[in-house]
C-alpha cells in the first residue's frame, strides 16, 4: 500500500516540530520518495544518527507502507529558514 507524501511530512514534523521538510515523489507511484529534513535536533549527531532519528519518526512504516526513502539531513542553524 502506498503512503501519501503529506503523511510522511506529518510524521516527521510531529517528531521534529522545528524542521524544514521537503519531500519529493521520485517515481509518481507513492512508494519512492526523497526527503530533505533540516532540524536543530540534529546538532552534534552523525549523519547515521540523524537518519535513524528520521526513520524512527516514521513509526515503523519504512519498509511497509513506505517502500523507499532517499534521505538528506542537515542541522538547522541561524542562516536556515
Amino acid at each position: 500500500m502506498a503512503m501519501d507524501l503529506k503523511e510522511i511530512e506529518k510524521l516527521i514534523k510531529m517528531e521534529f516540530p522545528d524542521a524544514s521538510v521537503d519531500i519529493q515523489d521520485l517515481a509518481g507511484d507513492g512508494n519512492h520518495y526523497s526527503a530533505t529534513v533540516i532540524s536543530s535536533q540534529f546538532k552534534g549527531k552523525t549523519k547515521i544518527e540523524q537518519h535513524k532519528m528520521v526513520y524512527n519518526s516514521l513509526q515503523g512504516k519504512m519498509g511497509n507502507e513506505l517502500h523507499a526513502l532517499a534521505l538528506r539531513t542537515k542541522e538547522k542553524d541561524g542562516s536556515t529558514n
